[in-house]
């Protein structure tokens, strides 16, 4: 059996696929490089049988030729992120458990000693897209496994969710039918592709409709700007922070550019904004700017997306919409009970977009679904009006920084490892850019005089870049409650009346 995907490919055999910096490539070629990268990948067995696969491949062609190479053989794709220093590399593969990993010749070299360490296989994607195809590929059901993204929870370190092709196909059909997909759409993709934003509402939900994906490995402000005004582009989506970088860009321009990218802009059909809360200064500029009120949606890894403003209909400031075709979504008290319209409520999502565990977590999985099979979020949302509006999270360890949803705890971690910290404590604090701004208030060890550049330094050779810190504060002691706990509205106060 070929899963709908592959077969959708070759009816669009013909068309134009992707169009990155390696060059321009139809889906027949995306097809047959997947079968080349299954083959190699096989070596001959008959199906990979769920071995997972981490791959360190940048955006562009050759990330999605391993991503569907590896679903081709009967893996399991673990996309790496790019980004992300070697001690959260090292992780996912220790918590992964590959066989193979695969990484892009520029790449490789940060992967060499830990796969050399862990006895794994190392292929560069050069070798992998060499490969001649051939052979029976295996069958492929819906319920199997075909993906794992990391995601940060409450207990700290990053966990897998693991996604069957089921889940993704359910995605991207809800995705296609909400926000009307076509064959004639032309989307630009800049957006990580070790995240489901990036991952299935734009690369998979495109190749699904036969589109074409426009593919940036990094994004630049002003080559996004020039690529919406050179016109074709029919979706666009992004993150609030890159609105706002974009608004700053167009701000700084000469007028005449200003002019050019306005009215370039225009044509698309749809632009979105997600993984945040939009600022409504944000939404109202960019909708001055370019014509577009950008739609808001509300999703997660584990879930993809759940809610989503019209396509066609009102979109208010604020409000991420209602439930996407095919997903359940309801609103509880703390005994998982519903509760009444108008009243605040924690989001649960049920229905064949959910993730179905988290790897190697069985307690954690059982602990995130209710006995009926709804997923727990951590959101509190009311609905008014029939649309949903985002109130916050349940836990004050989850922050969200730039679209990027992060464990204050590992954090925490992190800094404590530091000779020089005694104690720490990390929080979100509210900003117009980021959505939440990183901060942490650290107690030194006596005698010790670190700096804020020090302990910057040494978060940024064992954190991704948006969980380092953007601001530190040395306190002589952390506030706690009667009990002992660190209090960490307070510790928010401090760094609220500490900024001018």
């Amino acid at each position: 059996m070929t899963l709908p995907l592959f077969e959708r490919a070759r009816r669009y055999a013909d068309r134009t696929a992707i169009v990155a910096p390696e060059g321009e490539f139809s889906y027949g070629e995306l097809s047959a490089a997947a079968e080349s990268v299954a083959t190699h990948l096989l070596d001959g067995r008959p199906d990979l049988g769920g071995e997972r696969v981490c791959f360190l491949v940048p955006s562009g062609w050759s990330y999605a030729a391993v991503q569907w190479g590896i679903w081709r053989a009967g893996g399991v794709a673990v996309p790496m992120a790019v980004s992300h220093p070697t001690a959260e590399l090292e992780h996912v593969l220790d918590d992964a458990g590959p066989t193979t990993v695969v990484a892009h010749p520029e790449l490789a070299s940060r992967l060499s000693d830990a796969a050399t360490t862990r006895r794994l296989r190392l292929i560069d994607t050069q070798e992998l897209t060499r490969s001649s195809s051939g052979g029976t590929l295996p069958t492929l059901a819906p319920e199997r496994p075909c993906m794992i993204l990391y995601t940060s929870g409450t207990t700290g370190r990053p966990k897998g969710a693991v996604l069957s092709h089921g889940n993704v196909q359910a995605q991207v059909e809800s995705l296609s039918q909400a926000w009307g997909w076509t064959p004639d759409d032309r989307v630009l993709l800049h957006l990580p592709l070790h995240h489901v934003h990036g991952i299935v509402n734009v690369l998979t939900s495109a190749l699904w409709n036969g589109a074409v994906c426009d593919i940036l490995p990094t994004f630049r402000p002003l080559d996004v700007w020039e690529r919406l005004a050179s016109g074709g582009l029919t979706l666009y989506m992004a993150v609030p922070t890159v609105y706002a970088r974009l608004i700053d860009a167009w701000d700084e321009a000469a007028p005449e550019k200003r002019s050019a990218w306005s009215l370039g802009a225009r044509p698309c059909r749809l632009m979105i904004s997600g993984s945040a809360a939009l600022p409504v200064p944000t939404l109202e500029r960019w909708e001055a700017i370019t014509g577009h009120r950008l739609l808001e949606r509300y999703g997660m890894t584990e879930i993809g997306m759940a809610l989503s403003n019209p396509v066609t209909g009102e979109r208010r400031p604020g409000y991420v919409g209602e439930p996407l075709p095919g997903v359940q979504v309801r609103l509880v008290d703390e005994a998982d009970q519903p509760v009444p319209v108008g009243t605040p409520g924690q989001i649960q999502v049920r229905g064949p977009t959910v993730f179905g565990s988290y790897l190697g977590r069985p307690e954690e999985t059982a602990a995130a679904f209710t006995p009926d099979g709804w997923f727990r979020t951590g959101d509190v949302a009311v609905i008014d009006q029939g649309a949903y509006r985002i109130l916050g999270r349940s836990s004050v360890d989850i922050l969200k920084t730039g679209g990027e949803k992060i464990s204050a705890l590992e954090i925490e971690d992190v800094l404590r490892a530091h000779g020089a910290v005694a104690d720490c404590a990390v929080v979100g604090v509210p900003d117009p850019e980021w959505g939440e701004r990183v901060c942490a208030a650290v107690v030194r060890r006596p005698a010790s005089e670190v700096s804020e550049a020090e302990l910057r330094t040494f978060a940024k050779s064992r954190l991704a870049p948006y969980k380092v810190p953007k601001q530190f504060l040395f306190v002589a002691e952390l506030p706690r409650n009667p009990m002992g706990k660190v209090t960490k509205p307070a510790v928010r106060e401090i760094f609220q009346s500490d900024t001018p």
